[in-house]
């Protein structure tokens, strides 16, 4: 058979199969409204097995693309019945009261709680995100969320992940357990220098102080060095300024140059960092939702059974839908043998098609569900 041949054949069934899955989606849109009006779930895990297991069996040899493509089936089916579904979910009310608050741009002012000093990368990223707002330091990032939380200040910043060394657990633990609003985020290019006294040499260091991430981002550089004993604390800005007041020429600092002009020092040694594409991402939260113009990012925290294909079926949600992933990332619950929980991110905005419903699906069908918001990149 040639080539066009079996190309016209192929055309002729696409059609037909068309036909055929409209018609399937039609009698889904029947089975919601049946649902609907008798209270039941979306979900009937028995009777997708049994499907599955009939049609895999007539498939023979090609069972295993069988079994995809009627598992794609199910999800575009659930998809269209989780828009058409009218039960409430804490998520629409959620992703409606963010709506109605969002203004047409994202504010330039603001109270802003900052962890660290002057000088610390968070102001940075502070700066960028409300050029005009009034910062207040605090120590940690637990003190960032409190002050948001207590309405003490508009919005908080938190680093959440850093391109060389990855998450920073203790925000998406915050966030995890506090419920505030992502509303923003910005990535910065981090340049990271070694900061002491004027006239101290790279040989005279014996201590060296740093945020723990930024440690972390330097390794190799520290690992080359020798009877160093290398110190963590608050942020980068702290540990030169804990170095400018100590007037020890033996202590020095993974910081920035912007707190080398701010603090007195001089650099050792500049772009100790890993990497030169060394970019770490910020959160702007905020207390209430307020889902902004120009939303175009989701963030979630979720949690699935222990058990076969359980993250597939949450995956395969966005894949039904188009959606692009940008961020999947296991972490251990805490005081549960191998139970996980996923930071989940995705470019999509709620006011797409098909998005709200299905999340919506996955607040029913996840054992944890954090929606943590929809918002703009910068």
């Amino acid at each position: 058979m040639e080539l066009a041949e079996i190309r016209k054949k192929i055309d002729a069934l696409d059609e037909e199969m068309l036909t055929l899955f409209l018609e399937r989606m039609d009698l889904a849109e029947e089975i919601a409204a049946y649902k609907n009006e008798h209270h039941l779930p979306i979900v009937n895990r028995s009777r997708e097995r049994e499907i599955l297991s009939s049609m895999t069996r007539k498939a023979e040899e090609k069972e295993k693309y069988a079994h995809h493509f009627f598992t794609t089936l199910f999800q575009l089916a659930k998809a269209r019945q989780a828009e058409l579904l009218s039960a409430p979910s804490q998520v629409a009310e959620v992703v409606k009261a963010g709506l109605e608050a969002g203004e047409e741009v994202f504010p330039k002012t603001g109270t802003v709680a900052c962890q660290g000093v002057e000088g610390a990368n968070s102001q940075a990223a502070c700066d960028r995100l409300l050029p005009r707002g009034e910062l207040k330091y605090v120590n940690t990032f637990g003190d960032v969320v409190r002050a948001v939380e207590a309405g003490e200040c508009e919005f908080g910043v938190l680093p959440v992940e850093n391109s060389s060394n990855g998450s920073v657990r203790a925000a998406y633990d915050l966030l995890q357990k506090h419920s505030l609003s992502v509303v923003r985020s910005i990535r910065l290019c981090i340049r990271h220098e070694l900061l002491a006294l004027p006239g101290t040499r790279l040989e005279d260091i014996t201590e060296i102080y740093s945020h723990e991430q930024a440690i972390g981002q330097c390794s190799r550089f520290l690992g080359g060095l020798e009877g160093v004993k290398v110190i963590p604390c608050g942020n980068t800005a702290m540990a030169a300024r804990k170095v400018a007041e100590s007037g020890d020429p033996h202590m020095a600092a993974i910081s920035s140059h912007p707190c080398a002009q701010l603090y007195g020092l001089r650099c050792v040694k500049d772009d100790i960092q890993d990497s030169d594409n060394n970019y770490t991402r910020f959160f702007c939260v905020a207390k209430s939702p307020a889902i902004y113009a120009g939303a175009n990012r989701i963030s979630l925290i979720v949690g699935c059974d222990n058990r076969p294909g359980a993250l597939y079926e949450i995956l395969s949600k966005l894949s039904a839908l188009g959606i692009n992933m940008t961020k999947l990332e296991s972490c251990p619950v805490t005081g549960r043998n191998f139970e996980f929980v996923f930071f989940l991110e995705m470019e999509a905005s709620v006011l797409e098609e098909g998005v709200l419903g299905m999340l919506e699906e996955l607040e029913r069908e996840c054992a944890t569900f954090h929606f943590l918001g929809n918002y703009a990149e910068i």
